[in-house]
């Protein structure tokens, strides 16, 4: 039988909160019953209920963290115990802000830990929450008590329906080695880009007041900035006893009312003076808003298994090892659509640390922690044209979204270019040569949250050719690859120039066939291009083709994919970036990089894990926009390989 909780809350000193959860409950469609498992709840199959996975239990219910390459890393586990060892990290599978059975689905995301020789926890000592990030010490290597020692998280937001206006939800989960006596952690959400670097082992990107952000309130409590938070929670060996919310802020600002909480009456910062700190906070009206539970024993522990801190791996979860629970945040008074003005995509909070304590004092030394990890951090837009070149006369090209998102919104503009079709969508159509920009909101109303930039030139000189290409196309032959083209009259072309792009946007030439006229030509050419040392798993290919008049156009694009095996190589675009740039990583199997971004001095900036899955990878490096104007180095570590990249930042 399901282990249930007890919910406690406080005022000026902890006190129980009139309302407490006896049973599994469902929350925004999202089952609460400390079980893994989609369209089964409280131990039944019951459709409808989403969850973090699913165990092949049919139902409309949906799993909400992306399993793929789940099958991989198990065989591998059963192959390999030191890639056990390793973390990784998956997201929502879904594109942010979806609405999926009339719920928003706002971001998820499920972390797994370092086991083993564990490089992210807190050295023995003074580390404690209400301190900056910057004062924290991390050893290169240390052991815990293994019941502060976390093996996985999750963390889900969704609203209660499609709108702006349901009931925000935050859904976590954690999973920690112990499962006996009282256990103590903390997800503490971050307003800044804070993130950890494993070299230094220190934290970097913090806020600017104490090492974090502080609420800001005007005269009549109303919130004019938000801050971080931190859910600290408490579980004994039957049941969770014990949630507190709590925000950063001045500590003069518990001399006013706020205008959508109260104040609970605890502080803690760095020390008993200090000016910034943690308060807690209550609802303005009574109920309901905390659930939790512990897991039974022989609880499915998800298609990524579960790995102990000895390196074993059981086949599901003992009694009390995984914990969930959920906070109703609209009704905590910290919605940011009730904070800030109504705006549908305003989120409290941009990134996630999750910790464990010593002790149930919030002011207890801190032990284990994984991330921080981004959060709200929707696929920005990039857009191309399929005619970036108008040759000699003016036509018509087609600009597309390249990674365009269901429930984003995509509004188009020119000031020196002509919009011939309706200027909102992922496509438009335009017949003028220009500089065209797409701006992206994460829905209808939402402030602007990414631009790219398109630009159509023109060449009077250039045109195109009366005899045009009849066919152009390329296969794989071993180490080669093999392109033939034809054309329907070869005495009028002077030249092919051959060019040859990894991305599909920027082409480079690669060689040349020139045309005799003397010699009789029947108008098929063919060009061999090797390619084994490219490693990469698909090329592009497309011909400028030149006439006896000087006059010159563009082939259509061949893809042709590199079917051969292929080694390790990354790279990064755009080059320079301005907010994000791209890195796009091949691999020969399934592995974790390390991805890191110095300065001219050596000075890591910004230092971050990602698991890598065999073949094609894309991976954002957010947070650009942030750092001047100059050239940093990214250095990206593929198991024993290393690999290393200039990145020009030019805002």
């Amino acid at each position: 039988m399901k282990k249930t909780i007890l919910l406690l809350f406080f005022s000026s000193c902890i006190l129980v909160l009139q309302a407490q959860i006896t049973t599994p409950v469902i929350r925004a469609g999202f089952g609460v019953d400390a079980d893994l498992r989609a369209n089964f709840f409280n131990g039944f199959v019951q459709s409808g209920n989403d969850d973090w996975f699913n165990n092949g239990t049919a139902g409309t219910g949906n799993f909400i963290i992306d399993t793929t390459g789940a099958a991989s890393i198990m065989a591998r586990y059963a192959t390999d115990p030191n890639f056990r060892k390793l973390p990784f990290f998956r997201t929502m599978r879904f594109p942010a802000f979806s609405v999926v059975n009339n719920r928003m689905l706002i971001d998820a995301v499920f972390t797994r830990d370092y086991h083993g020789d564990d490089s992210t926890i807190f050295a023995s000592g003074s580390n404690k929450n209400g301190m900056s990030p910057v004062d924290w010490s991390c050893p290169v290597s240390q052991s815990i008590p293994d019941k502060n020692d976390i093996l996985d998280m999750m963390v889900h937001v969704r609203r209660a329906g499609p709108g702006s206006t349901d009931s925000l939800w935050m859904m976590g989960g954690v999973s920690i080695e112990n499962t006996t006596g009282n256990r103590y952690f903390d997800f503490e959400m971050y307003q800044s880009d804070i993130y950890y670097d494993r070299t230094s082992r220190q934290f970097y990107g913090y806020g600017p007041d104490a090492g974090h952000t502080s609420w800001k309130f005007d005269a009549s409590g109303n919130v004019t900035q938000p801050g971080d938070i931190i859910f600290t929670a408490e579980y004994s060996s039957s049941s969770l006893t014990l949630v507190q919310a709590r925000i950063w802020i001045d500590k003069a600002s518990l001399s006013m009312t706020p205008a959508t909480f109260n104040w609970s009456g605890l502080f803690d910062g760095a020390n008993n003076g200090a000016q910034f700190g943690y308060a807690s906070i209550a609802p303005k009206t009574a109920g309901a808003f905390y659930t939790g539970l512990q897991s039974s024993n022989n609880t499915w522990p998800g298609p990524f298994g579960v790995v102990l801190g000895n390196n074993s791996m059981p086949a599901n979860y003992s009694a009390r090892q995984f914990m969930e629970f959920s906070v109703n945040l609209t009704k905590l008074g910290l919605d940011p659509v009730q904070l800030l003005g109504g705006s549908a995509c305003g989120m409290p909070f941009r990134r996630v640390l999750v910790k464990t304590r010593a002790s149930t004092s919030f002011t207890a030394e801190l032990k284990d922690f994984v991330g921080p990890f981004d959060f709200f951090l929707a696929p920005r837009a990039q857009a191309a044209a399929d005619i970036p070149l108008f040759c000699g006369s003016y036509t018509v090209s087609n600009l597309q979204v390249t990674n365009p998102v269901s429930t984003s919104v995509y509004e188009w503009s020119t000031t020196d270019g002509n919009i011939i079709s309706a200027a909102t969508g992922p496509s438009i159509f335009v017949d003028l040569p220009g500089t065209y920009i797409v701006t992206q909101r994460l829905q209808a109303g939402c402030p602007a949250f990414a631009q790219d930039t398109v630009l159509i030139t023109y060449d009077p000189l250039c045109s195109l050719l009366d005899v045009n290409l009849k066919t152009f196309s390329g296969l794989v032959d071993g180490e080669l690859s093999r392109l033939e083209w034809t054309v329907q009259d070869p005495l009028a072309v002077r030249y092919f120039d051959v060019e040859r792009s990894l991305d599909g946007k920027s082409f480079v030439s690669i060689g040349r066939i020139n045309v005799n006229p003397g010699e009789t030509r029947d108008g098929i050419f063919k060009f061999a291009d090797k390619i084994s040392h490219l490693n990469i798993p698909a090329i592009y290919y497309r011909l400028k083709v030149v006439g006896v008049n000087g006059a010159g156009g563009y082939s259509k694009i061949v893809r042709i994919a590199n079917i051969g095996e292929f080694q390790s190589f990354a790279q990064v675009f755009p080059n320079p970036a301005r907010d994000v740039a791209t890195l796009q990583v091949t691999s020969n199997s399934d592995n974790v990089m390390e991805i890191r971004i110095h300065d001219v001095g050596g000075r890591v900036l910004k230092s971050f894990n990602t698991a890598i899955q065999k073949g094609l990878n894309t991976i954002n490096i957010d947070g650009l926009g942030r750092l001047p104007n100059g050239v940093y180095a990214v250095r990206m570590a593929l198991g024993r390989e290393i690999f290393t990249s200039k990145l020009i930042v030019q805002h």
